[in-house]
């Protein structure tokens, strides 16, 4: 057996066993990282093989540590800040527009205000607010784990049709393939025809009037004036939308405003603080919070991240790339099934890939900025990742959050983010032919 087929093999393998958690016991972070380990030791014996002029291992290691290290520090930021508004109070608000009397008319403003946030801020960010909020509203887990569903699937559309609402559009719009205004105009509405529809279908699985949450004062949480609380909400929430602005700005990884905004947050929770006793057991402090990080979830991120690495870097994504391009050639088929492979692997490197293997071509209407084919990418991409539970960030996020299995979500979701995705696609091609006219 060769290296190449070694790690692919491995891969696999340790594929399967993530998906099979609840059979096993064991935990998914766990194999996430020893799969890593595998698969980049195989690389490591086996690059003179494997025929890779040119390449340096430590180079390589680093590159693509970095690469999933502004995810991982952006992904503890964001929950960290999320954390502490909450504790403060600063959600309460939220949670009075949702608030619904039945569990349907909960699931449609969840669903819609998930895919406003998502394209305002990103569907990282937004599934960590949502799924906060969710736990404060349903304390039935059987139920919130149908909307915590509906967030995911919510969270990845809306960030479809925004340029600042997921990594790959973010990817397309700085590579000049689509422009803000464009992937807007043409790519909302089938975003939000691939969440209202499976939101349709997710209602099925509720019914009746939701419990109504008596809200009791936590005697967990501090006493901050009110004025404290709006500015530590306005500090954070107002910080987390300035975030896609600071990075347009400077160029600057978004993680790198999102330890901004933490660093501000930190440094005013401490001054309202100082007030109260040195060790005042209420005290909400950033230090405490931090020890609270699903530190699973993190490293299972990582080991998911540093594993796909490998596969990109032996060239396994652009090949599959290259044959759909070859086999198939029709811009939604192609699109299409590098959408559902990005609910396998991660779709940044799957869209850093056909941006490689296609250029920009002012003379083609798929190729052209704002073409179908960059619009479709776009879209596909991004809403593709719905259809299993690690083929998005905000994915494995509520994964962790809520410990959902995969097994569950592939037999339960997966055809429904489906109907969703092609309903969508469908939209696209009707806004193209037929509206077009």
């Amino acid at each position: 057996m060769s290296f190449f087929t070694a790690i692919c093999v491995a891969f696999v393998i340790g594929y399967a066993f993530i998906a099979l958690e609840s059979v096993t016991k064991i935990n998914k972070a766990a194999v996430a990282i020893l799969m890593c380990v595998v698969c980049w030791t195989l690389l490591a014996l086996g690059h003179g093989e494997l025929s890779m002029p040119g390449f340096e291992l430590g180079e390589a290691i680093e590159r693509n540590l970095g690469e999933a290290g502004t995810t991982l520090f952006f992904l503890m930021g964001a929950m960290t800040i999320v954390e502490i508004v909450d504790q403060h109070g600063g959600f309460n608000w939220v949670r009075g527009v949702l608030k619904s009397r039945t569990k349907r008319s909960l699931l449609w403003k969840i669903a819609f205000m998930t895919a406003i946030l998502s394209a305002v801020l990103d569907n990282l960010t937004t599934s960590i607010v949502m799924i906060m909020i969710l736990r404060k509203l349903v304390h039935d887990k059987s139920d919130r784990i149908w909307y915590a569903v509906c967030v995911i699937i919510a969270a990845n559309a809306g960030g479809a049709f925004s340029p600042i609402g997921d990594v790959t559009t973010i990817m397309l719009w700085n590579g000049k393939m689509i422009t803000a205004l464009g992937v807007i105009k043409e790519i909302i509405v089938p975003s939000f025809v691939a969440f209202i529809v499976p939101t349709a279908v997710l209602q099925m699985h509720l019914k009746g009037e939701l419990p109504q949450v008596v809200s009791k004062r936590e005697e967990s949480i501090s006493e901050v004036t009110k004025f404290e609380r709006n500015m530590i909400f306005a500090l954070g929430v107002g910080g987390l939308c300035c975030v896609p602005v600071f990075h347009t700005l400077t160029e600057l990884p978004a993680f790198v405003g999102i330890l901004g905004v933490l660093g501000i947050l930190w440094c005013v929770t401490e001054i309202i603080y100082r007030k109260n006793e040195e060790h005042d057991p209420m005290a909400k402090r950033v230090t405490r919070m931090l020890s609270r990080i699903d530190m699973a979830t993190i490293m299972f991120f990582l080991g998911i991240l540093m594993a796909v690495a490998t596969l990109s870097e032996i060239g396994v994504l652009t090949a599959i790339g290259q044959w759909l391009d070859e086999t198939v050639g029709n811009n939604y088929l192609v699109t299409g099934a590098i959408g559902i492979l990005s609910s396998i692997v991660d779709n940044v490197p799957l869209v850093a890939g056909a941006m490689k293997m296609y250029v920009i071509d002012p003379a083609s209407a798929s190729f052209a900025v704002d073409g179908i084919f960059w619009q479709l990418l776009a879209y596909c991409a991004g809403v593709g990742g719905s259809m299993l539970i690690i083929g998005s960030a905000a994915g494995v996020v509520v994964m962790g959050l809520e410990n959902i299995s995969f097994g569950w979500y592939m037999r339960n979701v997966t055809w429904i983010a489906f109907v969703g995705y092609i309903a969508g696609m469908l939209c696209y091609w009707l806004e193209k032919t037929v509206l077009a006219m």
